[in-house]
């Protein structure tokens, strides 16, 4: 599976991309590229995994719908999040300057090549 394929070209794709990482549902790392410490980013996807857990089961009890991502913005990065399936979740970090909306677009287009090639 060209996991690391799709990671690298989203990066590519995202000026200011520092990291994207596709973890299983228990937030371990199935595959990952960085221009950091890939420890670190290893950690920031169990974390934002669990957040993402957690934000899936109140959009159920709200009944707001099927949630799609998540943005973290912090005053150093920013961080997406988001769903592959039932089991997966991708996470991507930036830098400040990096363009959300820019970064939004891509990191959908790669949850979809994701999750057609896992599931």
């Amino acid at each position: 599976m060209p996991f690391k394929m799709i990671l690298k070209e989203l990066m590519d794709a995202v000026p200011g991309a520092t990291g994207a990482i596709l973890a299983d549902w228990e937030g371990e790392s199935v595959e990952q590229c960085c221009l950091y410490d890939v420890f670190d980013l290893k950690v920031i996807g169990a974390h934002k995994g669990i957040l993402l857990n957690l934000m899936k089961e109140a959009h159920q009890k709200m009944d707001a719908g099927e949630l799609k991502h998540t943005v973290i913005s912090t005053e150093e990065r920013h961080l997406l999040t988001g769903p592959v399936g039932a089991d997966y979740f991708l996470v991507m970090t930036l830098d400040k300057s990096a363009i959300i909306g820019l970064a939004i677009r891509h990191f959908e287009a790669a949850l979809a090549r994701m999750y057609r090639e896992i599931y």
